[in-house]
């Protein structure tokens, strides 16, 4: 800790070149984070209907809940070692993703992977305000039958959307941007709630289920079974990977957050409470209330909108419906507004602030039109392989630089230094070691995903992230000296 405060009050001191710093990007002053922030953290990026939906088309891989389930854990805890992995350079630097990228790309290069990065993160921000607002859509219905010929895109439709669809699309584009302008602290605050919240109502969503189907109706072997024995296993390690990968964005840039903690030991604990911890209670609440749509509706419902949707009160649907939207609204903004908002920001500190690059990305949510890249379970898995593709390779560099290659030493005052002679600057501002073994990676792990009719190319496209992961951090620390 001693080492820290002493990087960072040296910083303090040095005069941050303006070019690469604003007050957004610099080291921060206090760092006030503990494990129950980073903890919630979690529980808002877990507990959406993105999450369940993608839980839930584990089932359609032709796998039972438990094997659903053991995927689902193996995965987080994939997840969770990489993100204690990723989030110390930036704890311990005080500052965000983008800005401790430039250790490895060079100051200027550090673009490359931003840019990158918050591309990514305005796909994301687009489909999970899609997938709240379709939760608001039920709502609407129920409460205003009227509305239901506006809800069918063939009578009033626009891009794919209906007219209902893009009104609660760009109310909840409106309110998430309003969150977001006031505040980190008020961000914080917004998840301290989030999360929690969503138990409440998964609990008794579950316990509804119960009274009507019993506990005798769960059932662990839902849909249609289709292996057995060994045959399983590449199933298996195929969902595991498509896990990883729909967390793929917030641990690459989980230093976003990590930098508030005020220890790696509290930002570790947040870790192992908000992800094995909570994810395996959450898991288990996805499996019993999935099992008991078969039962209690007739045929099996992964989304839970649909199913709050089926139950015979218009109180219940209204809390349900209200409570995984503000829920997908707060994984929005920590994992996908609060990211890119850093990124462009670091593109011109000068001319692009935090809230700038934000409202960015909110912009370019609705350009990619979101409601067509997650709109069946072939399309997630297509979505996830893609985008892991590319930020694979991302993650594998930056582990290799600070753990491999640098030994986890930070000159933090050349993170915002122009000077040539700075540890940044290689050549022009740019380390084409890092750019080289990005490429290859990327170029690599991408492959498979485009040429799935390609032999054996649909298995590998499955690994996107960890193909692309593993190949840049071999090349970049193969072409690396060692500091």
């Amino acid at each position: 800790m001693t080492d820290v405060l002493a990087r960072t009050s040296e910083t303090a001191a040095t005069e941050l070149d303006p070019r690469l710093a604003n007050d957004d990007l610099k080291p921060l002053a206090e760092q006030s984070w503990g494990a129950y922030n980073i903890f919630a953290f979690w529980m808002s990026d877990v507990h959406s209907v993105g999450g369940y939906v993608t839980a839930g088309s584990l089932f359609m891989l032709g796998l039972s809940s438990w094997q659903v389930l053991v995927a689902l854990l193996v995965g987080i805890g994939i997840v969770q070692l990489f993100c204690n992995l990723v989030a110390k350079p930036s704890q311990a630097a005080a500052v965000p993703y983008p800005v401790i990228c430039r250790s490895a790309f060079g100051v200027l290069g550090a673009n490359i992977p931003a840019v990158i990065r918050g591309l990514i993160a305005v796909a994301w921000y687009g489909i999970q305000t899609y997938l709240a607002s379709a939760a608001l859509d039920v709502l609407l219905l129920k409460v205003f039958p009227g509305l239901a010929p506006f809800a069918d895109v063939r009578q009033h439709g626009l891009l794919g959307l209906s007219l209902l669809g893009w009104g609660s699309f760009m109310l909840l584009w409106l309110l998430q941007a309003a969150v977001f302008w006031t505040g980190m602290n008020t961000i914080r605050r917004f998840i301290d709630f989030c999360g929690p919240a969503v138990y409440v109502v998964m609990i008794m969503l579950a316990g509804y289920l119960v009274y009507r189907g019993g506990w005798g109706a769960i059932d662990l072997n839902l849909g249609a079974v289709k292996y057995s024995g060994l045959d399983v296993v590449p199933v298996m390690l195929g969902a595991i990977a498509l896990v990883v990968s729909y967390f793929s964005g917030p641990m690459l840039n989980f230093g976003d957050f990590s930098r508030y903690g005020k220890s790696f030991r509290a930002v570790k604990r947040g870790n192992l409470l908000g992800l094995p911890v909570n994810f395996l209670a959450f898991s288990v609440l996805v499996v019993v209330t999935a099992s008991l749509t078969v039962p209690v509706f007739g045929q099996l419902i992964t989304d839970p909108v649909q199913t709050v949707a089926r139950i015979d009160s218009t109180t219940a649907i209204v809390l349900g419906a209200l409570t995984f939207t503000t829920a997908t609204i707060g994984i929005n903004i920590v994992a996908n507004f609060i990211s890119p908002a850093f990124d462009f920001s670091n593109l011109s500190p000068q001319r692009i602030s935090w809230r700038a690059g934000g409202m960015i990305a909110a912009v370019g949510s609705v350009l990619i039109t979101p409601w067509n890249l997650y709109d069946s379970p072939d399309v997630i898995h297509y979505t996830l392989e893609t985008l892991g593709a590319f930020i694979g390779p991302l993650f594998g560099v930056l582990i290799a630089d600070f753990y491999l290659v640098r030994r986890q030493k930070i000159a933090v005052a050349d993170l915002f230094s122009m000077s040539p002679s700075g540890t940044y600057w290689y050549r022009g501002g740019f380390n084409p070691r890092a750019i080289i073994a990005t490429v290859i990676g990327a170029a690599v792990a991408v492959t498979p995903v485009l040429w799935t009719a390609g032999p054996g190319m649909a298995t590998a496209a499955q690994y996107s992230w960890f193909i692309g992961m593993g190949l840049s951090l071999a090349v970049y620390r193969a072409v690396s000296p060692k500091c």
